[in-house]
């Protein structure tokens, strides 16, 4: 099809990708359409094109599909962190099942129906917001970059999360400049804060503030405004500065210090107490996150007495934590210390008795369990979204007696190292989606791999 740059033509939306994208496709040509939903008509303008697929924008919704619904937050189509909130809550459902089984085409499984998050307004308990300053009025710019871009859009108000950040993020904001604080400008790699991060507890609604420098040290501006904060609003369990002077996309640097209060939060999994640090891997959705806890230590209970479970990339341990009382032993596998000794501590004070934690990369740890010939009945794999490399996977293969159960946060690598397993004998039980990002592209997976014949 002839299609250019600036053309305008009525389109029908086919479906989404799994990026969010809605999908027309005008005598067999892809174009991919922002904002739109399927069985939307609209007329939209061509923006970008290459050989293969052209972008449009929306210009007119000429016959509106009945998934649509109204946003909730006017920011909706500026920050471009609920890329799906036009869309009702329970098509947002449907569509990451159709995600979750295109990716999975050609391996034979059945996807079940997604496991909805328990809540789907003020679900997100972690906050990062980057911090910049107007160049004229020096007003101080907190928020998420405008798709696409790296531009600051300040928001005042996000549904998504806790309303008390809200109340922090604009006192931080109010506050920095009288504090003799400057907001950081990226392209020229000076000012002082650069960005905010907040993790707050589903658990008693407490909030840990880290405070991100370009700097090596905490500056009298800073320290006030650490005291500032824990002592003007409520519920602060404490605030960090953490030093990041690199010019980098990493928020965080290697080395923080505590300002005042406690450098932790506390939440709840399967009824049992976590610390969780401003560098420690937990998830930002607790209720939903305790739904995949417990389908996994059900399946669990229900299949083994007592099994011995590899916990590989574990973080702070919260699945060995969690399944320890139906497990015989539990042994932990993590390569970033803070988390190690936070997992120890977490341990201790929940009096368990039964992991074995090693401070190790997973790939190197396997490498080793293999040569002393230890084996597992369960292996619980929770990699980053990258996946697992191949040498992972076949270490997890040679390990595992009976189960690997893979978490997963990106259904595309899973798709990719399920294909892998399967290749190499293991057969898929099943996929189970969880929704851990309502309003979201993104989706979270349990597979469950029985290996009992290899």
């Amino acid at each position: 099809m002839q299609i250019s740059v600036g053309d305008v033509l009525t389109l029908k939306i086919e479906k989404l990708t799994n990026l969010g994208l809605g999908m027309a496709r005008p005598e067999g040509f892809v174009v991919f359409v922002e904002n739109s939903c399927p069985e939307d008509v609209i007329k939209a303008e061509i923006i970008k094109k290459n050989k293969h697929y052209a972008t449009a924008k929306i210009l007119e919704l000429i016959n509106p599909s009945p998934m649509r619904t109204e946003v909730f937050c006017k920011m909706q189509k500026i920050c471009g962190a609920c890329q799906l909130q036009y869309i009702s809550y329970d098509a947002q459902l449907k569509y990451k099942r159709e995600i979750v089984q295109d990716l999975l085409k050609g391996l034979s499984v059945e996807v079940r129906d997604v496991i909805p998050s328990p809540d789907i307004k003020e679900y997100r308990h972690k906050i990062q917001y980057p911090i910049g300053q107007t160049k004229n009025s020096k007003r101080i710019l907190a928020g998420y970059y405008k798709t696409g871009t790296h531009d600051i859009v300040n928001i005042k108000y996000c549904p998504i999360q806790p309303s008390y950040c809200d109340d922090i993020i604009e006192f931080i904001r109010n506050n920095t400049v009288k504090c003799g604080i400057s907001g950081y400008d990226e392209n020229s790699h000076k000012g002082e804060l650069r960005h905010v991060l907040i993790r707050t507890s589903s658990l008693n609604q407490k909030s840990l503030v880290v405070l991100v420098v370009n700097a090596d040290f905490a500056s009298k501006g800073i320290i006030k405004l650490g005291n500032d904060i824990y002592e003007n609003l409520k519920n602060i369990s404490g605030v960090i500065v953490n030093f990041n002077n690199k010019k980098t996309n990493l928020i965080l640097g290697e080395k923080s210090k505590t300002i005042i209060g406690n450098n932790y939060i506390e939440e709840i999994l399967c009824d049992k107490i976590f610390k969780v640090g401003a560098k420690t891997f937990f998830q930002v959705n607790p209720k939903s996150a305790d739904n995949i806890f417990r389908y996994i230590k059900n399946y669990i209970s229900s299949e083994f007495k007592k099994p011995v479970i590899l916990d590989a990339y574990a973080g702070i341990t919260a699945f060995g934590i969690c399944l320890s009382d139906i497990a015989e032993k539990i042994v932990s596998v993590e390569e970033v210390n803070d988390s190690v000794e936070l997992a120890e501590n977490i341990i201790k004070e929940n009096e368990i008795k039964n992991i074995e934690i090693h401070c190790s990369d997973a790939g190197k740890f396997f490498s080793k369990e293999v040569l002393l010939g230890r084996q597992f009945n369960i292996t619980v794999l929770d990699p980053p979204r990258k996946g697992c490399t191949t040498t992972s996977l076949d270490y997890a293969l040679k390990l595992t007696k009976d189960k690997i159960i893979y978490v997963s946060c990106n259904p595309a690598t899973l798709a990719r190292d399920l294909k892998y397993l399967t290749e190499h004998g293991a057969k898929i039980e099943s996929v189970q989606p969880f929704d851990m990002f309502p309003h979201t592209y993104h989706i979270e997976n349990v597979a469950i791999l029985d290996v009992q014949k290899l």
